[in-house]
């Protein structure tokens, strides 16, 4: 404790934590959204043959973890709706990212520099959420850490875990990507983040709710950084993952785990990397076209 009052992390970590998300950080969140939405395949199709089913697909990009916290406690999924000013902004971007003449607006957030700050930016939203969600629910249920873990955890990646309905919107379905089933980097991350948070909030552990977010901020944006720079989709977990499972669940250390970490070189060993040379081939594809 002693390090931190010297580095004045305290201070630091109360200024951070009231800094406001709008639009600045929300802005980014939704453009790296809406980004990911593009690289899906088939959703530059739906957004030319029914610009409605894209703009929804796009609101679950950017608003679905919100409307699947709601419904777990209990509100209504319309409610975030009501803010008008967070919707127009993402619609914009939507419009932007798959409307924009020549691409240029997609070219410019798409350009790596820009899109490593957008991505940090992103990731600062993603904490923000995962605090809050787990701050809503102990005040529903004070004593139910469990439901306290599942909203937090829901808060984080809540678009992960309904992308399969928002598949269904671009009339895709690919059951294979259950982010239950493969569970990417965002979304085991959001897990560990409202686990900790949940344990802040119960008083268990002994250190402030700012510095927390402060450090699984720190945390999170740089691992995603280094990342998304190296178009890599490996996990900072695997090695940890891969012991613990070796040593509760009996699979052989650097078996199972280890193969979803690391598949053979045949299968994309990362989503995010495959919807990038998805996009890649996309646009490669109507350039010959046009030629």
């Amino acid at each position: 404790m002693e390090v931190l009052a010297v580095l004045n992390l305290g201070e630091y970590a109360q200024i951070f934590s009231k800094m406001g998300m709008f639009p600045v950080f929300d802005l980014a969140y939704y453009i790296v959204s809406i980004l990911y939405l593009k690289y899906e395949p088939g959703s530059v199709e739906v957004s030319r043959r029914s610009p409605v089913a894209s703009w929804l697909c796009a609101m679950l990009y950017c608003f679905g973890s919100y409307i699947l916290a709601d419904v777990m406690l209990g509100s209504s999924p319309l409610d975030y709706f009501q803010y008008n000013s967070h919707i127009l902004l993402a619609s914009a971007v939507w419009y932007l990212i798959f409307y924009c003449p020549l691409n240029l607006f997609y070219k410019c957030v798409a350009f790596l520099p820009v899109k490593l700050v957008l991505v940090a930016l992103k990731e600062v939203v993603r904490a923000r959420k995962i605090a809050a969600g787990v701050h809503h629910a102990h005040h529903a249920y004070r004593h139910g850490f469990f439901i306290m873990v599942i909203v937090g955890y829901v808060k984080g990646s809540g678009v992960a875990l309904i992308s399969n309905f928002e598949q269904l919107l671009r009339g895709v379905w690919r059951p294979d990507t259950n982010e239950i089933l493969n569970m990417s980097f965002p979304t085991k991350a959001s897990l560990y983040g409202a686990i900790l948070f949940t344990l802040q909030e119960a008083h268990w552990l002994p250190v402030s709710k700012s510095t927390l977010i402060l450090v699984f901020t720190l945390f999170m944006a740089t691992s995603k950084v280094v990342m998304t720079a190296r178009h890599s989709h490996g996990s900072p977990f695997a090695l940890i993952e891969s012991w613990v499972c070796h040593l509760l669940f009996g699979s052989p250390l650097g078996g199972s785990e280890e193969d979803h970490h690391h598949p053979p070189a045949a299968v994309p060993s990362s989503p995010l990397k495959t919807k990038e040379e998805l996009s890649e081939g996309a646009r490669k594809r109507k350039a010959k076209k046009a030629e």
